[in-house]
């Protein structure tokens, strides 16, 4: 098997991917639509493994064998040449996803593996833009990808049992955990957690509690690290509302109707740490 990691989206969530496969020792190539945002996303990861010097974690040889191993093009193509494994990890928007996959399917061979970062979308229907439907499958990682240790392998309808083992043993590699799950609306993690979002949401909405109590109650009667309105705000409350709105229009399941709350902070710019206030203020 080759030792090439591609990754489409040069994002958070791309670079993330990228620097956790170059760091376990793959080359790795980020593909993006414009210079700049390759730049930022490798410059982010050069910040996180320059950190790692200063805490002692790796030499500094270390440092310098594992940037050698990151590069960038706006050549997808060029990128994904000679890949064992390609990630997409756009922005979730189906269309852009589906023709992604259409072009990926054109530029590798039939053995590569085609991964989604996708948290919403569905990995069948993503597949069905290929010729090649047996190697799309989901890689569902979670933020920020360095720390979290867990990878969601969502198996498609006709994704094949030689790349659900060949993208399980990859993502171990890469110093994290999978679990495969069907190819179900939300899949497991945020199945669950959507529920909880729009519960805080709703109750808060209500005037029932607030999100600093609410967040106190889990964390203090449950033994979570963070409640569940600081991880929408760390997350994005823009995020969180289009996961609702996705699996509320893919299960017709009214427990997934956005509370209204949602379209209030969106329209009022309230999405969390990025805007500097969502459900609390920074």
């Amino acid at each position: 098997m080759s030792e090439k990691i591609a990754v489409i989206g040069a994002g958070t969530m791309g670079s993330g991917i990228a620097q956790i496969a170059v760091e376990a020792g793959f080359e790795v190539v980020i593909v993006d639509t414009d210079d700049a945002f390759i730049e930022r996303g490798i410059g982010n990861i050069k910040k996180f493994i320059g950190k790692k010097v200063e805490k002692g974690k790796i030499s500094r040889e270390d440092h310098d064998a594992i940037l050698k191993r990151l590069s960038g093009t706006t050549d997808m193509a060029a990128g994904v040449a000679d890949a064992a494994m390609v990630v997409e990890a756009v922005f979730e928007n189906l269309d852009l996803k589906k023709d992604i996959f259409g072009k990926l399917d054109s530029y590798c061979p039939a053995d590569v593996i085609l991964a989604s970062n996708t948290s919403t979308m569905s990995i069948s229907e993503l597949a069905g833009a290929t010729a090649n439907s047996g190697r799309v499958i989901g890689t569902h990682y979670f933020s920020p990808v360095p720390l979290m240790k867990l990878v969601e392998i969502v198996v498609g309808d006709t994704t094949s049992g030689e790349i659900i083992e060949k993208t399980m043993e990859l993502c171990k590699r890469f110093g994290k955990v999978p679990i495969a799950v069907k190819d179900v609306p939300g899949f497991i993690v945020n199945r669950y957690l959507c529920l909880m979002y729009n519960e805080a949401a709703n109750m808060i909405y209500n005037s029932v509690a607030q999100a600093q109590d609410i967040d106190s109650a889990l964390k203090l009667g449950c033994n979570w690290p963070m409640g569940v309105c600081q991880i929408m705000d760390m997350a994005g409350v823009d995020i969180t509302y289009n996961a609702l709105q996705s699996l509320y229009a893919m299960t017709g399941e009214e427990r997934y109707k956005p509370s209204p709350l949602f379209q209030t902070m969106v329209s009022e710019k309230k999405l969390g740490q990025k805007t500097g206030e969502g459900f609390y203020k920074y």
